[in-house]
């Protein structure tokens, strides 16, 4: 089964961003975002804060959280962005990157409802580009030369905004998708890159 063969002939790509970890607390998404691709064109975008209590942040934890943190606590309740993100995904295919977080953020979500299948655009690269310095979102993007095309659909986003880093993976799928001989690619072969070029390649990156 193609890409193209998929319940809409679509692809969402999904991400969120995350409090990081805490001792005495759960690890909670604090803003998604969602870039739907329909025919090879992107269809519609979609981006939410998701309401948190007070509560602290891992120290490291990326994205502008401080500067929003009153909109947090206000923003759209955890059922009711789920409610828009069932309403965008339905069961189309899900792409992130690395996406082992964004399962996690949905299970939280949503424990009984089941998304996917899903593409790792992190292993599709270490498939396609085994060579690579590091496989690490915006390094991908770089490499592919999608920079300009990113900064475009966002302009004045940057790394770590939730809808920022969806549609980055969502232009790495599009590009790989729009490539000679990638028309009709095996939905199987995208869910499960061969690797092991990447694993055998003593300076592989991350």
């Amino acid at each position: 089964m193609s890409v193209m063969d998929t319940p809409l002939g679509r692809y969402c790509a999904i991400d969120f961003e995350t409090t990081g970890s805490v001792a005495g607390y759960p690890v909670e998404p604090w803003q998604v975002g969602i870039v739907c691709v329909e025919g090879g064109e992107i269809v519609s975008t979609w981006e939410s804060l998701i309401r948190l209590n007070r509560r602290p942040f891992h120290p490291k934890a990326p994205g502008r959280h401080d500067e929003c943190m009153e909109e947090i606590l206000v923003a759209p309740t955890p059922w009711e962005v789920l409610e828009h993100v069932k309403a965008l995904c339905g069961e189309s295919l899900m792409v992130g990157h690395n996406v082992a977080t964004e399962q996690k953020c949905l299970r939280h979500l949503a424990p009984l409802h089941r998304f996917g299948p899903w593409i790792d655009t992190l292993k599709l690269s270490r498939a396609v580009y085994p060579d690579l310095k590091g496989h690490s979102l915006l390094n991908v993007v770089r490499s592919m030369e999608l920079q300009e095309a990113l900064d475009a659909l966002l302009p004045g986003r940057e790394a770590h905004d939730a809808l920022y880093d969806a549609a980055a993976s969502a232009l790495i799928l599009q590009k790989m998708l729009g490539s000679p001989g990638w028309e009709r690619v095996d939905v199987a072969l995208l869910m499960h890159p061969d690797q092991s070029a990447f694993f055998q390649n003593p300076t592989k990156g991350l």
